[in-house]
């Protein structure tokens, strides 16, 4: 029996096109796709996605796909502490800004994230949400079209 590929989102704080785009890629490669969320995220677009909808608890729907992720399926979320545990498991991980964590560059980015937070909490810098835009999105698809084909390739051999 053939492994089907899922593509797991951490759907919190994920943009509706690369929800969209993903689900719509996923449709058309015969993957499923899972959100996972703390509530109910809608997409608009072709293709099915299952809902999960955690509890509203730290860490609950990264818990959830921890526990359910399985070898070569994919996890798209913006967490950089999730990511880690994530690869970890040896799991498939990107972000929506067309970042591949890997083993090289997962402790970069988590000292790069404690640093910036420290500068938030002493006042030095203010925490803001810097927008999601075509340029943005352009990256994820490339990153995530490139990826998905590499899982896929992996499932069929």
């Amino acid at each position: 029996m053939v492994q089907k590929l899922t593509i797991w989102i951490d759907a919190d704080s994920c943009p509706a096109l690369v929800r969209n785009h993903t689900i719509k890629m996923a449709s058309r490669n015969n993957a499923e796709v899972t959100l996972v969320a703390n509530h109910e995220i809608k997409c608009n677009g072709e293709g099915t996605y299952n809902m999960i909808i955690c509890e509203k608890e730290k860490d609950a729907a990264d818990n959830y796909i921890l526990e359910a992720v399985k070898e070569n399926d994919i996890v798209i979320t913006r967490d950089i502490v999730f990511a880690d545990r994530l690869l970890s498991k040896g799991i498939c991980t990107i972000n929506d800004r067309g970042n591949i964590f890997t083993s090289e560059n997962i402790k970069e980015r988590l000292s790069q994230r404690d640093f910036d937070l420290q500068l938030a909490q002493i006042g030095l810098v203010e925490h803001f949400h810097e927008g999601y835009d075509k340029k943005k999105f352009a990256l994820f698809a490339n990153c995530f079209d490139k990826v998905l084909h590499q899982q896929l390739r992996k499932i069929k051999n």
